[in-house]
């Protein structure tokens, strides 16, 4: 694949929660608890866009370039959306930003690209589903519980959308005006998060106390980032150290490296079970206010 250390440690992570939720999901089948199929289709969703992310799907310009934020404070990957090019050329060259914020804002661009991904395969997927769904001639109780599923789906495309939304709105006021610093949260997807919060059906005492949790959740993704900073560096170091021959000093790179390696991929895997746990939360919420 040619990824980065750092792309290692992620897909290590996004695929270690995958496999925990497919066991999860294997128990449940068993309890006869999965009859409408609709979590299997969504795992099989989920394992696609992880396919989709780290270029493992066959399509030659689906995969992320091997290069990072981290080593130069900007990234030649492409963001395939002419609109977000064009904002993210315009914040590079307006000097409203340091390179630390030119870092933070591209992981805000990212983050908005990989949105966009996870709606479309969505998208794909409903699709196909009321395909199938139109040509089924005689009525049944299989075929309305597969109409909940559907509607369960347009529902989920609905909040995609509006987070596409909306995150396209703040990356277009960010862009042009810069970061501000009464801001409550940094990390886009702690953004993402408040904003839905807000939006749910929660108490003021719930939003107040899930405030508290998302700057936890925050001084954890940027934990995280500190150590994927510290592989990157790791890696190049170990690169270098390999061609001078030194064994002493190859092998204390190689137990760092290994070190932090691991520490990156334990801290990715806590970070997207969060989310996870964070993201259902919302959603739940967001399903009582349509009732």
């Amino acid at each position: 694949l040619h990824l980065s250390a750092v792309k290692l440690a992620e897909l290590h992570s996004d695929l270690k929660l995958q496999e925990k939720d497919e066991l999860s999901w294997k128990k449940l089948k068993a309890e006869g608890l999965d009859e409408d199929g609709e979590k299997e289709a969504k795992l099989r969703r989920n394992l696609n866009v992880i396919m989709t992310k780290y270029g493992m799907n066959g399509k030659k310009d689906s995969q992320l370039v091997d290069t990072n934020y981290i080593k130069d404070g900007t990234e030649s990957d492409t963001l395939d959306d002419p609109r977000l090019e064009k904002l993210w050329s315009k914040a590079k060259t307006s000097g409203k930003f340091s390179d630390e914020e030119l870092d933070k804002l591209w992981r805000e661009f990212q983050h908005h690209k990989e949105k966009i991904h996870e709606y479309n395969i969505l998208l794909e997927t409903v699709s196909r589903t009321e395909d199938i769904h139109k040509n089924v001639i005689n009525p049944s109780e299989e075929n309305l519980v597969k109409e909940e599923i559907l509607h369960n789906k347009h529902r989920e495309l609905k909040e995609k959308l509006r987070s596409i939304n909306q995150g396209f709105e703040r990356l277009r006021k960010v862009s042009h005006q810069g970061f501000d610093s009464k801001i409550e949260f940094e990390e886009p997807r702690v953004i993402d998060l408040w904003d839905m919060a807000k939006s749910a059906n929660f108490t003021e005492k719930e939003l107040e106390s899930f405030r508290e949790e998302l700057k936890h959740f925050e001084a954890k993704i940027e934990k995280h980032h500190h150590y994927q900073k510290q592989l990157e560096i790791s890696h190049q170091k170990l690169k270098h150290v390999e061609g001078t021959g030194d064994k002493d000093h190859l092998n204390r790179n190689k137990e760092k490296y290994a070190m932090l390696e691991e520490k990156t991929k334990e801290l990715g895997y806590k970070v997207k079970k969060h989310l996870q746990d964070l993201s259902s939360r919302i959603s739940q919420g967001l399903q009582h206010n349509e009732l």
